[in-house]
């Protein structure tokens, strides 16, 4: 299937599926959404997301001496000279509630000084869960944050699958509901969302997060079962749980809205450190036009300092970024 194929083709093909009963996995993947649409030659830019400063940010939370807050997020990432922030919800005031206009416009103003770009947001949200009202909770923040980031001029909010580990057939006996019900409930959320995010021109990226979704199949899987062209992939790097993460990865790449991109393929130090010139091989190669922001934690790291973690991971990733970007004459 052709990458420029129209979207009535796509469901022609997905209609004559139907009709066939196919059922395989590899048949469902060529079913329904369309990869994202690229014009041009691959650009990609870097950004910082505010989680690298988790710790940071939750102890000025608590007492505003303390820490950081998302102003001195935004000031070094300046002084990285990164071209956005990714500014996660939760460390905003008054979250899961939206800030105030105040607020927002202090921000908008602060990034706009500082020459950079506000790249997404993100929200908590469960909708793995067989709590109806649980997953209904999970819609509303998101359209109340895709709300937050047209205010903001954010492209994108970050959602999550849900916490649910993948299922085995003794729990299925055990009365756990099968996976196929759990996507759809998922999908169902999502495209509620999705369908806000269209009518505020926000984005809604599902992000892989090792729970319900840790496979690029499985993450393919649940965004053609949304079938929004404004709900997409949130790719993190770091929470394929797979033999070769890049694979899924690759997998992944033709529906990103969004990245996070981690120092270890698995997010943990025991595990292999992130090849960013084969990663950003992989995205180039896709023609990816956006941000890259990175993503660092402490992974138990008592001594973990995210000014020079990130610092260092930003300078690894601009030079892979360099090293396929072609020279101008």
């Amino acid at each position: 299937m052709q990458m420029n194929s129209s979207r009535r083709s796509f469901l022609k093909q997905t209609a004559l599926l139907s009709l066939a009963g196919a059922a395989a996995p590899a048949a469902r993947l060529l079913a329904a959404t369309a990869p994202i649409q690229r014009v041009g030659p691959a650009s990609l830019k870097t950004a910082l997301n505010a989680y690298s400063f988790l710790e940071l940010l939750n102890a000025n939370a608590k007492d505003a001496s303390q820490g950081l807050d998302l102003f001195g997020v935004c000031d070094y990432a300046a002084k990285q000279d990164f071209a956005a922030v990714d500014l996660t919800g939760y460390f905003f005031p008054g979250y899961p509630q939206a800030p105030d206009n105040a607020y927002i416009a202090r921000i908008k103003r602060h990034t706009h000084d500082l020459g950079l770009a506000i790249s997404g947001t993100g929200v908590r949200n469960d909708f793995a869960t067989a709590d109806k009202a649980v997953r209904a909770a999970g819609v509303q923040v998101t359209k109340l944050w895709i709300e937050v980031a047209a205010r903001l001029g954010a492209p994108v909010v970050r959602t999550f699958a849900g916490p649910q580990q993948p299922i085995k057939d003794w729990q299925i006996a055990a009365g756990h509901a099968p996976r196929e019900a759990v996507e759809t409930w998922m999908s169902d959320a999502l495209r509620e969302c999705a369908e806000h995010g269209e009518k505020f021109g926000v984005l809604v990226a599902v992000q892989n997060h090792g729970d319900f979704l840790s496979t690029g199949a499985e993450h393919v899987s649940l965004l053609k079962r949304v079938d929004h062209p404004w709900c997409g992939a949130l790719v993190d790097t770091g929470k394929y749980l797979t033999e070769d993460p890049y694979a899924d990865i690759a997998l992944a790449t033709p529906y990103a809205m969004n990245w996070q991109i981690k120092e270890t393929t698995q997010s943990r130090l025991d595990s292999p450190r992130t090849d960013l010139a084969k990663l950003v091989g992989i995205i180039h190669a896709a023609g990816y036009r956006g941000y890259l922001p990175i993503e660092t934690l402490s992974m138990g790291r008592k001594d973990y300092d995210p000014y020079t973690i990130v610092a260092k991971l930003h300078a690894e990733l601009r030079a892979a970024i360099a090293a396929v970007t072609p020279t101008q004459p």
